[in-house]
């Protein structure tokens, strides 16, 4: 879909014009495209004072392997993780030097005092951050710690990255990373998306690694998807055929599905990614059952992707119980459905990776949208409740859930020009995601790397200037 505005912004007089106006100036973002490197520039590494050096050694590995050029303070004890990974870091002069990715391990953040760490790495460096940049700042869930003024340092860093992700604009993103102890190999997955273009419309988020069944996973980067057997829902077009699309890319086999009266485009998005196709209504009492014959076929599925969802909007004084009972069916109660079916007669496998596509309207609620917010942040229950199953069960089972706000779909192009426009503005983007956004987010649950992710909830938003 077009964006007139964002489209006249990037010409020479737009920028003037809005530049005198005090307009929004959303930028052009970086994204992925195959055969680029991962790490589009250089990257400055630091660290706080302290004797853990369990996550800096785990992020010298990873930064070795993407072959990018690194940068470091003087003085900045991280030095000796980068060496031993092999890494001749070069020194920040404080020139004109400048960074696409800016890293700091926090980890050994213990009191408020220390946090005076945080400031000075970023401040100053904080005007030499390329467009489309990445702030990562890695730390320890504060819900683990014992001691409350290291538990307050650590949870002070939310405020930090959510600060800097709206200051930072230029399409730079944010993110706050909390490793569990133990955790550290699990870095891998979540390291490479965000320090890469594929995180191009996510940032002001908080996400949490644990330990996981398999920090040793072997991956083929360049496939990491290779080999595997995964069903989208509500593949026939949309954030769907993007998911489907991807998720191909990526090396999986992809079974798309989606309602019988939209074969047509099912198959042609299926046949172009040599995948399979599923008609089937995923309300019906049957669907968990035809879902896990198709599945079988193939050995069982490796990820169940809930995408499938509808919208019927209006105010609660206006809105009939079909329109309530549809959406509540469609976007929530046929993923408890399936899941429970596919969990229950084995049609999972081992280390399988669950992602359900919740909403920010889930989060924040929206006006005219109570069926719609409620479907979506019973997602979010579901996610957060069987997050806590699968613990339990040892087979390596995770659940994760993106939160899409605005993105450039046929759903919100029929949306009204004025309450369009204000959609994509409101974010720290100033512009609308695109369906791919959605797509990339949820290749990073699926990857076999991502077995320490579990429970999370990812806003794809460009950090949404409403709700949380």
């Amino acid at each position: 879909m077009s964006d007139r505005y964002g489209d006249f912004v990037q010409s020479s007089i737009g920028k003037k014009v809005a530049k005198n106006l005090g307009l929004p100036m959303p930028v052009e973002l970086d994204r992925f495209d195959s055969g680029q490197p991962l790490v589009r520039g250089s990257v400055l590494v630091g660290r706080a004072n302290g004797d853990d050096n369990a996550v800096s050694a785990s992020v010298a590995r990873i930064l070795s392997e993407l072959h990018t050029e690194v940068f470091v303070n003087s003085g900045d004890d991280v030095k000796d993780a980068l060496s031993g990974a092999g890494i001749k870091a070069k020194a920040n002069t404080g020139s004109d030097d400048k960074f696409k990715v800016l890293l700091f391990d926090a980890s050994n953040i213990s009191n408020a005092d220390e946090l005076k760490q945080v400031y000075e790495f970023f401040h100053s460096v904080a005007r030499r951050v390329e467009k489309s940049g990445r702030v990562i700042v890695i730390g320890r869930p504060p819900e683990a710690l014992a001691d409350i003024e290291a538990a307050l340092a650590q949870r002070a860093l939310e405020g930090f990255v959510k600060s800097v992700g709206k200051e930072f604009k230029r399409g730079i993103t944010a993110q706050l990373v909390y490793v569990a102890k133990g955790a550290e190999q699990n870095l891998d997955s979540t390291l490479r998306f965000f320090t890469s273009a594929r995180s191009a419309y996510v940032s002001g988020q908080v996400v949490r690694i644990g330990t996981g069944t398999n920090a040793d996973v072997d991956v083929d980067w360049n496939q990491p998807l290779g080999g595997k057997t995964m069903l989208v829902t509500g593949a026939s077009r949309g954030i769907g055929e993007a998911i489907a699309r991807v998720l191909a890319r990526e090396g999986a086999h992809v079974i798309c599905l989606d309602v019988p009266q939209q074969q047509a485009d099912l198959q042609k998005v299926a046949s172009e990614i040599s995948g399979s196709v599923l008609t089937v209504d995923i309300t019906s009492d049957d669907a968990g059952k035809e879902i896990a014959e198709a599945a079988q076929k193939r050995g069982g599925l490796d990820s169940v992707i809930h995408n499938a969802g509808i919208t019927r909007d209006k105010t609660l004084a206006n809105m009939d119980e079909k329109q309530w009972d549809m959406v509540l069916n469609i976007n929530l109660g046929s993923i408890a459905k399936i899941n429970r079916y596919l969990l229950d007669n084995d049609a999972l496998k081992d280390d399988a990776r669950i992602v359900c596509v919740s909403s920010i309207s889930g989060i924040a609620g929206n006006l005219g949208q109570t069926n719609y917010a409620t479907s979506k942040a019973g997602v979010i229950g579901l996610v957060n409740a069987t997050a806590k199953q699968l613990e339990a069960n040892a087979k390596g089972m995770t659940i994760n859930a993106v939160a899409p706000g605005f993105i450039e779909t046929q759903m919100t192009e029929a949306i009204p020009f004025a309450i369009r426009e204000a959609g994509r503005r409101m974010n720290s983007m100033s512009q609308g995601g695109l369906p791919v956004d959605v797509a990339e987010t949820i290749a990073w649950f699926a990857s076999p790397a991502s077995g320490g992710l579990n429970g999370n909830v990812v806003r794809v938003c460009g950090q949404s200037l409403l709700g949380a």
